[in-house]
Formats: structure tokens, C-alpha cells, sequence
């Protein structure tokens, strides 16, 4: 199951992130294979507040540098995000939908 959710936060990108690892920490994942299978993964994709789109996160790329080939992320995404411009492509989420094969 993949799901994506919009939110407003007064944490920093580093903050959210961490709750996010946390998240995946009480859930049970445990990271033993790079990009290997995980019962739980939550991901921050994009990012952007008053000053704009952000691009690196305590090493963390954003957007996520393999999203814009990922059915199972741009699905969810373009549900609540379809205008969202992808920085690296300048497509709408919905555009980068549409292409893939």
C-alpha cells in the first residue's frame, strides 16, 4: 500500500525527517539492505516553504532523485499534489504521471 499526505509544519525539514525515521523505527523496520524490501518506509519527497524548494536534507535528496519513475509514489502524489512542479524536470506531478510507461 502507498499513500502520500500534504502537510504544514513549523518543524524543519531535518525535524520531519527524523519523525519520519522514527516513525519507521516504532513500526518495526530495520534497515539492513539498501533499497532492500521493508514492511514500513515513510519518505519525505519534496519540501518547500517561504524561501522556496529545498534540495538536500541531512543527506536526504529532494525531491526524492528516483520518484519521477515511480508509478507507486506519483500515483498517490498526483491524488492531492497534481500541479506540484517537480524542480529537476519543471513537469507537474500529473505530467511525469502521464509518461510513464
Amino acid at each position: 500500500m502507498n499513500a502520500c499526505a500534504w502537510l504544514w509544519t513549523k518543524r524543519s525539514p531535518e525535524e520531519l525527517l527524523e519523525v519520519c525515521h522514527a516513525i519507521d523505527q516504532a513500526l518495526g523496520r530495520v534497515r539492513l539492505i539498501r533499497n532492500g524490501p521493508r514492511t514500513i518506509d515513510v519518505d519525505l519527497l519534496l519540501w518547500r516553504d517561504d524561501e522556496g524548494s529545498r534540495s538536500c536534507v541531512n543527506g536526504a535528496i529532494l525531491p526524492h532523485p528516483r520518484m519521477h519513475q515511480r508509478r507507486f509514489v506519483l500515483e498517490p502524489l498526483a491524488e492531492i499534489a497534481p500541479d506540484w512542479l517537480h524542480p529537476p524536470t519543471g513537469k507537474t506531478i500529473a505530467e511525469l504521471l502521464r509518461q510513464l510507461t
